[in-house]
């Protein structure tokens, strides 16, 4: 019974995301995920790269975005949450984001690694499917969503992503 359970919330997860992603392909602005600070990244740690950085011109589509950034591994920031630190690495290959990798996930108690463990995933694949860190949160696990997907954007920042 308990497994029926965690099924259909999983798939319950999966068609709000899925109906979201759509409706935020549809140039919705407020589908994008509200992060503290002003330039929509927060956190302490400076983000770096461990590819070569390119010149990013002011491109606004993901197209564009996607012909100025250089190819490359970058490494976002440390995002500190109340349940521990995220970082991500992103692999942007033939102009294209092709990985997201975590480095490092929320890991203060067993139920923050947990919800971690779930969330990674999904945000993994959206992340990838947007092309953009610009994506809904994970429901359940909004310090983890919002401490990934602003490690992403300082990663894409980094590479030169606009």
């Amino acid at each position: 019974m308990r497994a029926r359970a965690v099924w259909g919330s999983v798939l319950a997860a999966f068609g709000v995301l899925a109906i979201g992603w759509g409706v935020g392909t549809a140039g919705s602005p407020t589908m994008a995920p509200t992060l503290p600070g002003s330039a929509g990244v927060s956190g302490s740690g400076a983000s770096g790269s461990t590819g070569s950085n390119g010149t990013a011109g002011g491109g606004s589509t993901a197209g564009a975005a996607a012909a100025q950034a250089s190819d490359g591994s970058y490494t976002g920031a440390a995002e500190s949450t109340p349940f521990g630190t995220v970082q991500v690495s992103v692999t942007v290959s033939g102009g294209r984001l092709s990985d997201v990798t975590a480095l490092h996930l929320t890991d203060r108690g067993g139920q923050s690694v947990r919800i971690s463990n779930r969330a990674a995933p999904i945000l993994r694949q959206e992340v990838l499917a947007a092309q953009s860190a610009h994506v809904s949160m994970v429901g359940g696990a909004t310090y983890t969503s919002e401490g990934y997907l602003a490690s992403v954007q300082s990663a894409l920042d980094a590479a030169g992503w606009r």
